[in-house]
Formats: structure tokens, C-alpha cells, sequence
């Protein structure tokens, strides 16, 4: 038993090396690129405070993220946008992690940016770094190995319509819209929007959303695939309460297995087919023999 146990604490050490390798070269869209100045960025986004990004981890192993600037409708001042980032370093380092709500104070989403920082930015370099800087926050947010859910209440306009994408699902209250209205601004998405949009209700539809700003209400959303549910509750407390349950029958189980199969998910979309194999392969190898598998081995399922 010994060398078996000694040889998959070795296997399992490689694979922790091998992850951390992954992250760090994920850590970053754009480690080195030309003109982003990432440091620059983080001091002028400093400079416009207001609200912030609370996360509370419970033991379920579900986190709630909340965006609290309910005066201006839980839009993103430079802090926010900072603290976001520091959030989701939090989430890749919570090990028992399995499941995340996304959600706004005061019964709405996300309004978007707070337009004072945006005014202070509006420069092409600058425009430039904040929007590198927020598309790899984003994408860091959409790899981790959590089942995330966007709940959206009252409006998730422009860059909260963008971070609605950039989780696993979407929620919705009755009453609710989700609207990409860059076009308004003189805008296309810039946070990762776009093209996460295209993947999630396909060219067409996400055309249409953006060049028309259309307003998405919750019907239409579930008719496009962009929304999985329609809450009964429009209340905060019971919307949370909701998502909670909706969650949990993805979450239920233990962590190692509800990570893994997140980042096969993960690896699947985002890999090369030969690729996103290996992956599948080295994720299956963590799992395989490990304590969920032997007690499901020793409980003999039937098969029915």
C-alpha cells in the first residue's frame, strides 16, 4: 500500500506544480504586452473611490460576492474595479470553494461604470489599460473552478451587462433587464463582453443585443438561452435565497469533484481539442482513486 500511497502524493505534488504553472501563465491575457501598464492603471483607478466588492465564503462552499455602491446603482468606481481584482485572487486561493453568486445591494445588478472615473480616463491609453485591466480580471473570474451565477435584480446595464457573461449562469427577477448600451456611449463592450456574449446565444442574437441595445427582459432572456431561471422573489433576501437553492444542485458533493468538473468544462471551451483531451486526462487523474471514487466503489452503485 505504501509505494501506491507514496506514488500518488508524488503524482498528486506534480499536478499542484503543473496547476500552479497554468494559473500563472492564466494569471495574465496580457503579461508583457506592449503598452500595458498595469501598475499605471491601479494608481489612476485609485484615485476614484466610492463603494466596494464584499465576499463572504460560507461553509457550503458557496461565496457571495456582492457590488455595493447602491447610490449610483452598484456602479464600478476605480476602487471597485481594483477590489474586484483582489476579490477573485481571494476566490482562486479558496481551496474548499465550490460555488459563486454574483449579485448587486439595494435589489439592482450593476449600472455599468461610475462615468466620473470614465470621464478622468477618457484618453485612448488609459481607456486602453482599464479595459486590459478589467478583461483579465473578468476572465480570471470565469476560469476559476467555482459554478458561478450572475443573480440579476432591477437593471445590469453596459459593464454589468458584461459581467453577467462572464459567469457560468444567469438569473433572473421578475422585472429585471439586462442591456448592453455601449452603443449609446459611442461604445462597443470592452470588458470581454462581446465575445463571451457570442458564445453563450450565439452571433446572431448577440448582434442584435448590441447593435440595437436592446432591452432583455426576463422572458426574452430565457428564450436566448441567456438566462436559466426566472426567480419567483423580487426581494433581495429571497432572491438570494433562491439562487442559494438553485446553486446547490450543482454544488452538492465534494469540492475536488465539483472543481474538476468545472475545469473540464472550462478546458473544453477554451481549448483546442488535443488540448482540452491532455487536460481532461490530467483533471480525470486527480479524481480517479481519490476518496469520492473509493467510497462510491466501496457503496457499489447498481446500476439501473
Amino acid at each position: 500500500l505504501f509505494p501506491a500511497m507514496a506514488a500518488s502524493l508524488w503524482k498528486n505534488l506534480l499536478q499542484t506544480a503543473k496547476e500552479r504553472i497554468l494559473q500563472q501563465r492564466r494569471a495574465s491575457l496580457y503579461i508583457g504586452a506592449q503598452g500595458y501598464q498595469e501598475e499605471l492603471i491601479k494608481k489612476k483607478l485609485q484615485q476614484f473611490a466610492g463603494g466596494s466588492i464584499n465576499l463572504s465564503k460560507e461553509d457550503n462552499g458557496i461565496g457571495i460576492l456582492t457590488l455595493n455602491n447602491p447610490k449610483l446603482m452598484n456602479a464600478f468606481t476605480g476602487t471597485m474595479m481594483l477590489e474586484l481584482q483582489e476579490r477573485v485572487t481571494e476566490l482562486e486561493n479558496w481551496k474548499d470553494g465550490k460555488g459563486l453568486i454574483i449579485y448587486g445591494a439595494g435589489s439592482t445588478f450593476c449600472s455599468g461604470s461610475d462615468l466620473n472615473a470614465v470621464k478622468a480616463i477618457s484618453n485612448s491609453q488609459d481607456g486602453m489599460n482599464m479595459c486590459m485591466f478589467m478583461q483579465n480580471t473578468l476572465t480570471r473570474l470565469m476560469r476559476l473552478p467555482l459554478i458561478s451565477v450572475a443573480l440579476v435584480q432591477g437593471k445590469a446595464f453596459g459593464g454589468g451587462a458584461e459581467l453577467t457573461t462572464a459567469c457560468d449562469f444567469r438569473l433572473m427577477t421578475p422585472g429585471s433587464e439586462i442591456r448592453f448600451v455601449h452603443k449609446h456611449m459611442g461604445l462597443v463592450p470592452g470588458w470581454g463582453g462581446a465575445a463571451r456574449l457570442v458564445r453563450i446565444v450565439g452571433s446572431g442574437a448577440a448582434l442584435q443585443l448590441l447593435s440595437g441595445a436592446t432591452r432583455v427582459d426576463p422572458e426574452r432572456a430565457l428564450r436566448l438561452g441567456l438566462s436559466e431561471e426566472t426567480l419567483s422573489s423580487s426581494d433581495a433576501t429571497g432572491a438570494l435565497e433562491e439562487a442559494q437553492a438553485w446553486l446547490s444542485q450543482y454544488t452538492e458533493g465534494p469540492a475536488s469533484v465539483i472543481r474538476a468538473v468545472k475545469k473540464v468544462v472550462t478546458a473544453g471551451r477554451e481549448l483546442p481539442v488535443e488540448d482540452a483531451l491532455r487536460t481532461e486526462k490530467d483533471i480525470f487523474g486527480t479524481v480517479w482513486g481519490g476518496p469520492a471514487n473509493l467510497q462510491a466503489l466501496v457503496r457499489r452503485p447498481k446500476h439501473k
